[in-house]
């Protein structure tokens, strides 16, 4: 594949895949490819491999002869998915919290941490949420697994677009904003039992409240 092509490619896929996230493009939308392409300008040869590599991360399903659709995510997918982020998240912070990272190496999650905090002073809730999602990607990507990084990322992908469309629906996340500085106050301490189980706690909380908003609200599939 030549570059420009590749770089077609990619432009295409990370456009559809930020309108899918946000629910620009919500769980059901069904539209031809044509159609799609014309909606972002693009010929359709991007487009088409775009949807391909989106269709394989679970995002979307490939019609023949109708196009694709925004596939929903079920309670039961989001149970799941936060079974394995509460398994593998605590232990990935504890191996940080051993190597004992220093500032430069955390200013990231630093910077991410307080733009929640910022984010929730003004009432930003989408600003939060996509500074919430970046310092969990941001704690990987210090522990430095690839594999975990690649595989867990999907997973944060369909997290992060549930918990877009329940929002404002849950309680202002006050706690959760405590919990990050907490969480990154005793990565930089070495802390390694102490974040595990406060990380693992924070995972848990998180699924019980959204599980519970997709219940309250029969919201089985967004």
């Amino acid at each position: 594949m030549s570059e420009i092509k590749q770089t077609r490619v990619t432009d295409a896929y990370n456009r559809l895949k930020e309108e899918i996230l946000t629910n620009r493009m919500p769980s059901g939308f069904q539209a031809p490819e044509p159609e799609i392409a014309e909606l972002l300008g693009m010929s359709r040869t991007p487009v088409r491999e775009a949807l391909i590599k989106l269709e394989a991360e679970g995002l979307v399903q490939l019609i023949p002869r109708r196009g694709a659709r925004v596939l929903p995510v079920s309670t039961e997918d989001m149970a799941e998915i936060y079974e394995i982020l509460t398994a593998l998240e605590p232990e990935a912070a504890a191996a940080l919290a051993r190597r004992r990272p220093g500032k430069d190496e955390l200013a990231g999650m630093e910077a991410a941490t307080q733009e929640m905090e910022t984010a929730l002073e003004a009432g930003d809730l989408e600003a939060w949420a996509d500074a919430d999602d970046r310092f969990h990607r941001l704690l990987l990507e210090l522990h430095g697994n690839k594999r975990m990084l690649g595989m867990v990322s999907l997973l944060f992908d369909q997290a992060h677009r549930a918990r877009m469309v329940t929002l404002r629906l849950r309680e202002i996340p006050k706690n959760s904003t405590r919990v990050h500085r907490d969480i990154l106050e005793k990565i930089a301490e070495g802390d390694d039992v102490g974040v595990a189980e406060l990380f693992r706690e924070h995972r848990k909380d998180a699924a019980r409240e959204l599980l519970d908003i997709l219940e309250k609200f029969r919201l089985p599939r967004l």
